[in-house]
């Protein structure tokens, strides 16, 4: 693995650079505020004005057809500039994916354009009830429809992540309920407007509509909306949860940013926190750890490998390394990370970026998922046991 990148790759980060520091808006209000969400809104065309929204793309629909290399720069480049969380993340880093791979033509066209320009916001419906790690225990039907040359979905989601602002939505439905529990599923995508669909926002910690519950109740939805094959989302679906437990959802750049703003933090701080040092050293040392794994991961993939299950070992990974720095984080601030709003110490992003890493641990399959497939597809341990 060489970490010496050629002329054009330079000039690619130059670039972006560039182009970052002369228009990225900083940290916005949150995406899961109907202010907010606007704001995140406006902020998705203005980089898709620039194809910036996403670098990885063919060109025709708004890429710069980057390569794995030029992504992950882009990524560095954009969370050192501050830019904010991206609100299209689920259906550009998740969703888009399994379009290139799966979709039709007729579809690719269809969602691609206005999921890069940020028209089209997408939110993730897998998780139900008695669903969530184990998504084959799904429950959520979907009957044929001949006549209208489609199916009827029913049934309910939960933890849906941004679909209270969201304006589309993509999941899995048991379409043959006398199938194994993997098989017999469709994958679906369908607009949260559509008839019978009703959206329950759920609060957060910090208050926030971030996630919602959703409702089917006799919702029709066209053959034209089948991802892959009928009875095929098993294999469609594992191909968006590589994608989203392994390499694509957690660039090293995001990171890298808050870890060096931890080092500011502390060199703002340290005199009143001085016990403070060595888990502020072991945070920056994490990121970079992470940042040179993930290089060697692209190296990699472009010589033809696959994240396969060390995506497990990443995401375990990533989502630990997110509590601890942000843990950190709160203990410099000491009795003021409790303060909220403009007035507060950087905003109160500590606190508000330390409530989010609280969920790594949860999405993108629990980390106790991830510890059993590490053990058993990496290890070659036995199962473990189910507690009662």
């Amino acid at each position: 693995m060489s970490l010496d990148f050629t002329e054009h790759e330079e000039a690619f980060r130059a670039e972006a650079r560039t182009w970052l520091a002369e228009n990225s808006p900083g940290r916005l209000p949150s995406m899961d505020t109907t202010e907010g969400a606007a704001a995140h809104r406006v902020w998705e065309q203005q980089l898709a004005s620039g194809r910036w929204s996403v670098v990885a793309w063919p060109q025709e629909f708004g890429g710069r057809e980057a390569t794995l290399t030029e992504w992950v720069i882009f990524e560095e480049e954009y969370y050192l500039s501050g830019a904010p969380t991206r609100i299209t993340q689920n259906g550009i880093s998740l969703l888009a994916p399994i379009i290139f791979e799966h979709g039709t033509p007729e579809q690719q066209q269809r969602y691609l354009p206005t999921m890069a320009d940020g028209t089209d916001v997408w939110a993730q419906a897998w998780s139900e009830p008695e669903a969530g790690s184990d998504l084959a225990g799904i429950r959520s039907t979907a009957t044929r429809d001949d006549s209208r040359g489609g199916w009827v979905l029913n049934g309910q989601k939960t933890w849906s992540s941004r679909a209270p602002f969201a304006d589309r939505g993509f999941g899995l439905f048991r379409s043959d309920p006398t199938a194994e529990r993997h098989r017999g599923l469709t994958y679906f995508l369908f607009p949260l407007t559509a008839d019978g669909i009703t959206v329950r926002p759920i609060p957060q910690l910090d208050g926030d509509p971030g996630f919602a519950e959703i409702f089917f109740d006799d919702v029709f939805v066209p053959d034209a909306d089948v991802l892959g094959g009928a009875g095929d989302g098993w294999r469609v679906a594992m191909s968006t949860a590589g994608n989203e437990r392994g390499l694509s959802l957690r660039a090293p750049g995001r990171f890298m940013a808050a870890a060096d703003q931890l080092v500011d933090l502390w060199r703002e701080r340290g005199d009143e926190a001085p016990t403070m040092r060595d888990a502020v050293v072991d945070a920056w040392i994490g990121a970079r750890a992470y940042q040179f794994y993930t290089w060697g991961t692209v190296d990699r993939l472009q010589d033809g490998g696959d994240m396969g299950a060390a995506g497990s070992v990443n995401k375990l990974f990533w989502s630990d390394l997110d509590v601890g720095l942000h843990e950190t984080g709160l203990a410099l601030l000491g009795a003021e990370q409790e303060l909220r709003g403009e007035d507060a110490p950087h905003g109160g992003r500590w606190m508000d970026d330390y409530l989010f890493s609280l969920a790594g641990p949860i999405y993108a399959g629990t980390n106790e998922i991830q510890r059993n497939i590490v053990a058993e597809r990496i290890l070659g341990l036995p199962r473990g046991e189910k507690r009662s």
